[in-house]
């Protein structure tokens, strides 16, 4: 059995695609990933002894602005990345029994194609229920297409962002499809998802709800218990007191970095507790020379969040997932795309508070951080930890090889 998984995504949607390879493994399938060029994702994947096949450009560039925009802007961005990802798909996947796309839908569009041209099964999967098509939420707003505030029909919604991505993405899709002897198409969107996508989301954290026009087959999140030990000079920090407050925005980078460190800091002492900020790709750093604080890099958040009071975060879907199975209170301060999402479960499910808006202030954080830190939250997110499915990804892995 052979079996290559794609995603053109930043660290939280790279990882779930290292869980669900080494779960193939174990079943005796040979895997490869098609992923970003980065380095922290290679070296992710290395470490569990999955190769890689580096396609498109480096994410964290791209996001950072260290790649210098292209001419054409969006639609050009589309095509390159749809071209990339079908050019490395059809070298890497003939034989493949099965290719599964996760991610942006300019990449995933790149391996519908190749598994058009290849004859191979497709499947495509998303890290939460607000991406895909539903009469019971309306769709996350795209970049320069917001949803307008006269429409509150779902159905509508949904309708105008089929179109809004045949208007971004439907030249540059198409063209590469002509070039390629596949026909045109005139609903990219569900042509990409397919009319069974998968959910790789925890039913508790993100639940889907029917009835609905799709088959959507919910696994479970694709998490892998991480074994790796803390850096030792993180857990010297950890064992000095008491259990700190983490920190970190993963692959957003923060306008005012700077600004946002001091009021998170300034937050949480006012709370009496230490922090841990995690540099992230906001560079995130200390603020002043006091002991109670550090700032940690690339580290595993698996051990890190169940050591910590409670975790400040984006909202995005694994840094949101790892929390909650850790059982750590959170506040979400989202930032755009599903984070808005995740930072509402996270309110409803009563496992910590959802910052109001997306700039965090030392007054409107400490008032989160006092839902976040109060006892009986923390009763509620052990409860909602336990009930969290560690399976996914090997329900996944076996639905892939029968």
């Amino acid at each position: 059995m052979r079996v290559l998984l794609s995603a053109y995504d930043s660290r939280g949607g790279v990882e779930p695609l290292v869980g669900l390879a080494v779960r193939l493994r174990e079943l005796g399938a040979e895997v490869r990933v098609c992923a970003p060029p980065d380095e922290e994702f290679s070296g992710r994947l290395a470490g569990v002894g999955v190769e890689m096949v580096p396609t498109g450009q480096s994410v964290r560039d791209l996001v950072t602005g260290k790649t210098p925009p292209t001419a054409g802007g969006v639609p050009r961005r589309a095509a390159e990345l749809t071209a990339a990802f079908y050019d490395k798909v059809t070298a890497t996947a003939p034989g493949c029994d099965v290719l599964v796309a996760t991610g942006i839908l300019p990449a995933a569009a790149g391996v519908r194609a190749a598994a058009e041209k290849l004859g191979t099964r497709y499947v495509y999967a998303s890290y939460q229920p607000v991406s895909l098509p539903s009469p019971h939420h309306p769709p996350i707003p795209r970049p320069g297409r917001p949803l307008p505030p006269d429409v509150t029909d779902h159905q509508a919604l949904w309708e105008r962002d089929a179109q809004d991505v045949q208007d971004v993405f439907g030249e540059a899709i198409n063209t590469h499809r002509a070039s390629v002897g596949l026909p045109p198409l005139d609903a990219i969107r569900d042509h990409v998802f397919t009319d069974r996508p998968w959910l790789a989301s925890d039913p508790t954290l993100a639940p889907w709800q029917r009835p609905t026009d799709l088959d959507v087959v919910q696994t479970g999140a694709w998490v892998l218990p991480d074994e790796r030990p803390l850096p030792a000079d993180l857990e010297k920090f950890l064992d000095a007191g008491e259990p700190p407050v983490y920190v970190g925005f993963g692959s957003i980078p923060m306008r005012d970095p700077g600004d946002v460190a001091r009021a998170t800091v300034e937050a949480i002492r006012a709370r009496g507790r230490r922090a841990v900020l995690s540099r992230g790709w906001a560079d995130l750093a200390l603020v002043d020379d006091q002991d109670d604080c550090f700032v940690v890099g690339e580290a595993n958040h698996q051990a890190l969040f169940r050591r910590v009071a409670a975790v400040v975060h984006h909202g995005g879907a694994g840094t949101t997932t790892t929390a909650t199975w850790a059982g750590a209170p959170q506040v979400v301060v989202p930032q755009g795309g599903d984070q808005p999402y995740f930072a509402s479960r996270v309110g409803e499910l009563g496992i910590g508070a959802a910052h109001d808006g997306p700039t965090p202030a030392v007054e409107s954080l400490s008032a989160a951080l006092g839902v976040a830190l109060a006892p009986g939250t923390r009763v509620r997110a052990a409860a909602v930890a336990g009930a969290f499915r560690t399976d996914g990804a090997a329900v996944a892995a076996r639905l892939l090889t029968t």
